[in-house]
């Protein structure tokens, strides 16, 4: 059995046969609308595939009341990863006019030495040998518009159709589904040469694969000043209730010191927000102790860099808070002095319950109250941030001149402190 795509050429008819011998390869008859008379014709549509190729769809038309029909061909697989151009060097009438071509309507098909050229979307994909598709399919669309000055190059067209003169044809689909016939395969064509590439932006907009603001925002971006301008935002668990959140996440740089990575979690459940600063480099050669003596009220207002690893050490009221107790922060001295409080004694277990005694809660709310004397610039103390890993900061609010009531010390790390920020072991 076969069925006969046809297409009417100024009152004749082109036929291309399909073989479908098989049951499986039987085509899919559908009543549709004729575009000429209106009245209802048949299309005809069969899953095919090419040799050395792939599969394709071709679709037949044709109307029993005006006799008006019309063959398309579609690619039965999706836009390929390349686009790809054939460039084939006609040479031989013969073997070369005879080709099977399939033309995608993204494909744009040039004959160089006409000057010629079959933009893209023109036409609708169609399958047809070199010799039709080309040359008489071309010679037909110009004679549908006819003209004196064309009628030169439908002459040059039918000299290249008859074989007088060889010439290069081209098409290029960035689609990658266009195909020209190797009629020597699996051998090498000689006169054949194919190329793959990658498309432009501009082409996948083409082709609707994406649109080409969406393709320069989703650009990666490897350069330091981009991440600047980006807040990356990935899916968490809440640490208080566990329910799904999300965490935001920047790379910030803090003026006279250094760039930190700056973590936010936002938990619309149950309300609970927290903040954590990572240090952007690495571990300094050297540790750092920030000492500043509180003299004004003023002095709340700072900002301050608590690294996981930075301690915290108020001597008057000889006072100690290890590395990592209440995390990593950016946030101002008193940001830190409140967390500090909520730490000791607020969320402090040993206050509430059996746990708690007289006398241990009456002294850490006298801890609270001394606290807030610092706060609230009543009480004349130092605050001392020692970080053994040099990523903390205290804004020096003289800066670029020397803060007269801070002083920044560098020290040599001793082998404990190496080896509690596991140094030792990237060493060894």
């Amino acid at each position: 059995m076969s069925v006969i795509a046809e297409e009417n050429v100024r009152g004749g008819s082109v036929f291309k046969e399909i073989d479908a011998d098989d049951e499986d390869s039987q085509p899919t008859e559908i009543e549709s609308l004729c575009m000429n008379c209106y009245q209802n014709g048949m299309t005809r549509i069969l899953l095919t595939k090419i040799p050395f190729f792939k599969e394709i769809i071709i679709s037949s038309f044709t109307c029993p009341n005006c006799s008006w029909s019309n063959t398309e061909i579609q690619s039965a697989g999706r836009i390929q990863d390349q686009g790809i151009t054939y460039t084939l060097h006609v040479k031989s009438k013969q073997v070369d006019m005879n080709r099977e071509v399939v033309k995608a309507d993204s494909a744009t098909t040039r004959i160089p030495e006409l000057d010629f050229e079959i933009p893209p979307y023109t036409q609708k994909g169609c399958k047809y040998s070199l010799n039709f598709l080309l040359i008489w399919k071309t010679i037909f669309t110009f004679q549908a518009y006819v003209a004196v000055k064309i009628s030169e190059f439908i002459d040059k067209l039918k000299k290249l159709k008859e074989g007088e003169s060889g010439f290069t044809l081209v098409i290029d689909d960035p689609s990658g589904n266009s195909f020209v016939e190797n009629p020597f395969a699996p051998q090498k064509d000689e006169a054949l040469s194919v190329c793959n590439y990658t498309r432009t932006p501009q082409q996948d907009a083409q082709l609707g694969i994406k649109a080409e603001d969406e393709q320069e925002e989703e650009k990666p971006s490897n350069d330091i000043d981009s991440m600047r301008n980006e807040v990356l935002t990935f899916n968490t668990n809440c640490p208080e209730c566990n329910a799904p959140a999300s965490t935001n996440m920047k790379l910030v740089q803090i003026p006279h010191f250094k760039e930190v990575i700056i973590m936010a979690t936002n938990c619309d459940d149950c309300g609970h927000r927290t903040n954590e600063v990572k240090s952007g480099g690495a571990t300094e050669e050297l540790g750092t102790k920030i000492t500043l003596h509180l003299t004004d009220v003023s002095d709340m207002s700072r900002d301050l860099l608590k690294s996981e690893t930075c301690s915290i050490l108020i001597p008057e009221l000889e006072f100690e808070l290890g590395m990592a107790a209440v995390g990593g922060k950016f946030t101002t001295l008193e940001g830190l002095l409140k967390d500090i409080k909520d730490l000791i004694v607020s969320k402090n277990p040993f206050t509430c319950g059996d746990s708690s005694t007289s006398d241990r809660t009456e002294k850490l709310k006298l801890f609270g109250q001394k606290i807030d004397k610092i706060m609230a610039g009543d009480m004349d103390v130092h605050i001392v941030l020692d970080d053994p890993a040099g990523n903390s900061y205290l804004q020096n609010v003289y800066a670029p001149d020397p803060d007269p009531e801070m002083t920044t010390e560098k020290y040599t790390r001793t082998f404990e402190q190496n080896e509690d920020l596991g140094l030792l072991q990237q060493k060894g």
